[in-house]
């Protein structure tokens, strides 16, 4: 088949890592892939694209001011025309709303996947609603956990069209070992390493953490934070009010970040709301300790039998956890072994891939339910 990818990628995260997987195993099963990159002037999808364009997948980058929608919608036209995809799959927010009304309007099939919602402000909850109400018209959407499915089918999203396809993993790099890991972060040998990993924004929860870390303060603790967003300022701020001084260490966003798991004694996510996420399973893949919050697709990921689950927004909990695995190394090593254990079980690429293609043969050939008002 011809597939056409369409985003409006962030500098990194769970749904540029879910386009690369797609993209690279469908074209190494034979299909003629393609990405269209949208981003606003000033910014780039270098590290986005290139290590598509390093296995033969083609890529283009569309460079639009804000709000020029007519010309994005142009644009996407025009490679619709050259390509005449079989089927184009869009990839959040913005190639929802905006351009997969263009590949319908010449016939094309169009699939999304919701990777998740953020919530928040009344802002945020008006775009949502607008990209349900799009979702609607859809001919496949694809939810990656079963709290999403739920949500759109809530939100009028007829259940014909929906799919639950949970994320996989497959490893794009090599990770680092523990020890260079643990140097290209600079942890020293003698601390034990919290890692947070994450776009740094409210759903994220890199605030819990910050205020868990004072319960903490009788233990040789370091925190690694990696990763960038709106947050970075008052975060910063915050650790300052908080007086957490050395023992915490903020990295920014770092290219391919799941190389550098291995370097954790616990990999921590404090999020208010995932998907599923794929630094829990990159976590997962690198038999590193996970105390995470049980929110959205997560305990559908791990029990408590393979990480330490804790309520969202509750820094004291959260602190618990992570105390409790600094002292029981044994059982948090064990429940690493398990979460590994399951990751190889569940969450291959391999039949992720073969879901993803049976979905596009079926909205190809199939006659789409009628379009609710």
């Amino acid at each position: 088949m011809v597939i056409l990818h369409v985003a409006a990628p962030g500098e990194f995260g769970g749904l540029e890592r879910v386009v690369t997987t797609l993209a690279c195993g469908l074209s190494s099963q034979g299909h003629d892939v393609h990405v269209m990159a949208v981003v606003e002037s000033g910014a780039t999808a270098q590290a986005f694209l290139a290590p598509l364009s390093a296995v033969g997948v083609r890529t283009y980058t569309l460079v639009v001011p804000a709000r020029s929608y007519l010309r994005e919608r142009a644009a996407i036209a025009r490679l619709c025309r050259q390509l005449r995809p079989d089927v184009v799959h869009t990839h959040g927010f913005r190639p929802d709303v905006v351009d997969a009304g263009v590949a319908r309007s010449l016939g094309i099939p169009v699939v999304t996947t919701v990777h998740g919602f953020t919530g928040g402000g009344w802002r945020t909850r008006l775009y949502e609603w607008v990209q349900c109400r799009a979702l609607r018209r859809f001919d496949a959407v694809v939810a990656v956990s079963r709290p999403l499915v739920e949500r759109l089918a809530s939100a009028g999203v007829p259940p014909s069209r929906l799919h639950e396809v949970r994320n996989a993993w497959r490893p794009i790099c090599p990770p680092f070992d523990r020890e260079a890991a643990r140097r290209a972060l600079g942890i020293p040998r003698d601390r034990f390493a919290v890692g947070w990993v994450g776009r740094l924004s409210y759903e994220k929860g890199p605030d819990v953490l910050l205020d868990a870390l004072p319960h903490l303060s009788d233990l040789p603790l370091v925190a690694s934070v990696v990763g960038d967003g709106v947050m970075r300022i008052p975060l910063h701020a915050r650790a300052s009010g908080l007086r957490l001084g050395g023992r915490i260490r903020w990295r920014g966003a770092v290219p391919d970040a799941g190389r550098l798991i291995p370097a954790f004694d616990v990999c921590v996510l404090s999020s208010r709301t995932e998907g599923t996420p794929m630094v829990l399973l990159e976590a997962m893949a690198a038999g590193v300790p996970v105390v995470a919050t049980a929110v959205g697709g997560v305990p559908d990921v791990v029990s408590p039998a393979e990480a330490v689950l804790v309520r969202s927004d509750d820094p004291v909990a959260l602190a618990a956890a992570i105390r409790g695995v600094y002292w029981d190394p044994a059982t948090a090593e064990r429940r690493a072994r398990a979460a590994r254990i399951r990751l190889e079980r569940e969450f291959g690429a391999a039949p992720w891939l073969d879901r993803y293609a049976a979905i596009y043969r079926l909205i190809r050939r199939g006659a789409p339910a009628p379009v609710p008002t």
